[in-house]
């Protein structure tokens, strides 16, 4: 194989696939659900805000490992979060932040 040829594993694209299947599944059926049942006003609180405290999970410890790029770019995402209120440019900020920090820093 030459050097930065790609080479797919028919295993691992199996494994995403089937991953991919089972994330819409469960969206699918999770909206399903919740079309069938009343919720209260609490659990739909809740769940609204769940997409937000499963990224903050995630990349919590991230930061608390991070330097001075991390930390500007969780500034970044703040005051994006904040201007915008909209998460998924929250985290496209905080990307190329972090990035461009990196390579500054």
């Amino acid at each position: 194989m030459t050097e930065g040829a790609l080479s797919l594993d028919p295993l691992v694209v199996g494994v995403i696939l089937a991953m991919a299947l089972v994330t819409a599944l469960t969206k699918v059926g999770g909206l399903w659900l919740l079309s069938r049942i009343e919720v209260s006003e609490r659990a739909e609180a809740g769940l609204s805000v769940l997409p937000g405290a499963i990224v903050i999970a995630i990349l919590g410890p991230e930061l608390a490992d991070g330097g001075p790029a991390e930390w500007g770019a969780a500034g970044v995402v703040l005051l994006v979060t904040w201007r915008t209120g909209s998460i998924l440019a929250a985290l496209c900020a905080g990307i190329a932040a972090v990035v461009l920090l990196r390579g500054l820093l």
